[in-house]
């Protein structure tokens, strides 16, 4: 069952609400061993009720994964910074000269937590660098033990954000790994039953008419090819399928040439570029699929042989199927498309518009047909 979108960064959000919560409890022991030093011990109490009323908030507010946007991580790295920057009048300069810790102490390091946790290493150093300024413009001397918190909190958020990120890309990689199972199992299912009834039925039809003479014989060919075809698919080995390297991850880009030249024959002819014509994986199945459609058209309508051309312009690819057979009529593309006879609206032109390319039918009366499929090399 998939995951919940942001699950993996759950702990990470609930460990930021007792983060928090415990250095807001450090404010207090302090507040009160430091009472008596404080230039308005009362404003220290309101502004520590403050801390703890926006810890609330916070620790609410991140626990929904609707609310972890913009307008919230800006809020609190605003009142982190608002309770940092009164520290020198409510504590006062001359207790900060004789080491009384300012109010924010690790409390101010939520907000870099908390954008690290959202966006990641860069989020986090930024509020890191924001928090830690703003904690230096309150001291009057600036001192090793000053720069070291800085180096801590910078180090929080990078941390932090790099820990974020691996939960979030662990998540994406299960969820697809997730997926993948459930269409193995899916196409397994599908593959016991097409075995069952429709593999077996074309089986049957290519070995009794295999033999036979004429328009039966040319049946049990196709049916055969058919055959060959869907088991091939139901076993995820179609050849319109990515490429595999030999350290087993997917091919980047297939040559093209290699996914048409199965469709060579006495009947076909292929024309192709000397060297490789690369197309992305996706790309180059459905031009090549279309193709094949093109082709078996030629086969029923036809009779004859075809002629493939395999033309490489650089940033466009175009393969262009010509026929001497009768030519298509004037309206009769229409008319099939309204009769439920989807072979070139579909299986032609659908497949070639999902890769944002183009389909060209130049055809007339007794002179033949030809189609030019052509597919952009870049994909938007």
């Amino acid at each position: 069952m998939p995951s919940p979108p942001g699950g993996f960064e759950v702990p990470l959000w609930r460990a930021l609400a007792v983060f928090r919560l415990a250095s807001l409890a450090y404010v207090c022991v302090l507040a009160v061993r430091d009472a008596d030093r404080y230039d308005h011990p009362y404003a220290v109490g309101a502004l520590i009720l403050v801390m703890a009323a926006w810890t609330a908030a916070t620790a609410v507010g991140y626990a929904r994964p609707a609310w972890r946007r913009w307008p919230l991580l800006l809020a609190d790295l605003g009142v982190v910074l608002t309770v940092v920057l009164a520290t020198p009048w409510v504590v006062g300069r001359a207790a900060l000269a004789t080491g009384v810790p300012t109010m924010g102490v690790a409390w101010m390091a939520g907000p870099v937590l908390a954008w690290a946790v959202s966006g990641g290493r860069r989020r986090g150093t930024i509020a890191a660098l924001l928090v830690a300024g703003a904690d230096l413009t309150t001291r009057e001397r600036i001192g090793q033990s000053s720069f070291t918190g800085v180096i801590l909190m910078l180090l929080a958020g990078v941390v932090v954000g790099h820990v974020a990120r691996l939960a979030a890309s662990a998540e994406e990689r299960l969820q697809r790994a997730v997926e993948l199972e459930a269409a193995t199992r899916e196409r397994e299912r599908l593959a016991r039953g097409i075995h069952d009834s429709v593999l077996q039925v074309l089986a049957m039809v290519q070995r009794r008419g295999a033999d036979l003479p004429g328009e039966a014989g040319e049946l049990a060919r196709l049916a055969g090819e058919q055959e060959a075809a869907l088991r091939a698919l139901i076993a995820g080995t179609s050849p319109a399928s990515a490429a595999v390297l030999p350290d087993g991850t997917e091919a980047a880009a297939v040559d093209l040439r290699t996914l048409l030249g199965r469709y060579a024959s006495a009947a076909v002819v292929l024309s192709a570029p000397a060297t490789p014509v690369p197309l992305p994986r996706r790309v180059a199945g459905e031009l090549a699929a279309a193709t094949g459609a093109a082709l078996d058209n030629v086969g029923r309508h036809a009779s004859g042989r075809a002629w493939v051309l395999i033309e490489d312009e650089g940033a466009t690819v175009t393969v262009s199927i010509r026929d001497e057979g009768p030519g298509i009529p004037d309206g009769r593309l229409t008319e099939a498309a309204a009769q439920g006879r989807l072979g070139v609206s579909q299986s032609i032109r659908g497949r070639v518009a999902d890769v944002g390319g183009t389909v060209r039918i130049v055809s007339a009366p007794d002179a033949g047909t030809e189609i030019e499929l052509t597919v952009p090399r870049a994909q938007r």
